[in-house]
């Protein structure tokens, strides 16, 4: 990719991704469940080789402008299925990168077919922006551990098939007693609950009744499970940016094509000075928005250091998510009552486009580490230049 374009075959790809959506996957989400686990969805993706396209060419690596252009491309088409890929991306990408090769094994072929659904299980009621407070505790037992409390807002839970699991090792010691955990969704002491949230995709409850997990079953290293959240956070916080753009991009597609039909006011509603304007405030913010997503994607691929991916992974999702929030909102405004109608495209983006700016780290929380990477980049330049 250039600076400012896509490669013909990025292109190619995306018309690819484009077409089995259209054919494929729509039938099979206007199948599912709200609030549930679509599996039918899930083993189409993988059966067209979507979801093996999340591990890179060697099976343990993760390229971020392929997750990106998959995750706009897929929410231009089907939010369902966006969100169905970028739940799989977030809860295995902790076991691909950081497990050990018999537990990257035990469960990458199945995720990859989408016939094994995997979750990430960081969040807690008293623990979401404020991660470092997790309180679920993994208590000392023999070589492993035993885990007991409860965690919430889990996509995919109860129902997935295998769990990261952030839970805390050593007391009072915020952010560097995290220790990061494969589970089994079968795992002896593990129940759930489903919640029922605005969000159309499956959200639950854990409870972790003393459920045991081995040394194996470590991801990283003890005590350094924080880091292992943050690195696939920074892998997957550009790609939320990207699911924005698809979705802000498909309000805006809507809200052109609406407005230049239109009869109003003597004349087309496209006319209206107004309208047009409008118009071009959502244009504008939807292509920043992309390439912003784009330039963070690129340099995680190309190895950056980590505090300027960091930096760079949160402007996309902070910028593009409240991009879209706009977006959405000014094109439910220009088709009136008729988008507020259940089954309408922009009732579901309404509904849809919300959740990003908590997840995965809230638009404030991002604010947070911009601010204090510029703050102690600048810092530590004036300590070197004394």
């Amino acid at each position: 990719m250039s600076a400012f374009a896509l490669t013909d075959e990025q292109r190619a790809y995306v018309r690819q991704v484009r077409e089995v959506a259209v054919q494929s996957l729509v039938p099979l989400a206007e199948q599912g469940v709200e609030g549930r686990v679509n599996r039918p969805l899930l083993e189409a993706m993988g059966s067209h080789g979507l979801l093996s396209r999340l591990f890179g060419p060697t099976g343990r690596s993760a390229a971020a402008m392929e997750l990106c252009l998959l995750r706009e491309t897929l929410a231009t088409v089907c939010t369902d299925a966006e969100t169905a890929l970028a739940l799989q991306a977030l809860g295995s990408y902790p076991f691909v990168l950081f497990g050990n090769e018999p537990v990257a094994e035990r469960y990458r072929e199945g995720v990859a077919a989408g016939t094994v659904v995997a979750s990430f299980a960081l969040s807690e009621a008293e623990a979401g922006s404020d991660a470092a407070a997790l309180g679920l505790r993994a208590e000392p037992e023999g070589e492993g551990w035993r885990l007991t409390g409860e965690k919430t807002w889990i996509s995919n839970a109860p129902e997935a098939d295998v769990y990261t699991v952030f839970a805390r090792t050593t007391a009072d010691a915020r952010a560097r007693g995290i220790t990061a955990f494969v589970v089994a969704g079968n795992a002896p002491g593990l129940t759930g609950q489903a919640l029922d949230m605005l969000a159309p995709h499956a959200i639950g409850r854990l409870t972790f009744d003393g459920v045991r997990v081995e040394r194996a079953d470590v991801l990283g290293e003890v005590d350094a499970g924080f880091k292992v959240a943050m690195r696939t956070l920074d892998v997957l916080r550009p790609s939320v940016g990207a699911f924005a753009v698809g979705m802000a991009q498909a309000a805006l597609d809507a809200a052109i094509e609406h407005t230049t039909s239109r009869q109003a006011f003597g004349g087309v509603l496209s006319d209206q000075q107004a309208v047009s304007h409008l118009l071009a405030e959502m244009a504008t913010r939807v292509e920043a928005s992309r390439l912003l997503v784009y330039a963070a994607a690129a340099a995680y691929d190309a190895g950056a250091a980590a505090e300027l991916l960091t930096r760079k992974a949160a402007m996309a999702k902070l910028f593009a998510t409240e991009s879209a929030q706009f977006v959405v909102d000014a094109a439910v405004q220009l088709h009136g009552a008729r988008a507020l109608q259940r089954g309408h495209l922009l009732e579901r983006l309404y509904r849809d486009v919300r959740a990003p700016r908590i997840y995965e780290g809230a638009s404030e929380v991002q604010r947070t580490i911009i601010g204090r990477s510029l703050t102690q980049a600048a810092t530590s330049e004036r300590a070197e230049q004394a």
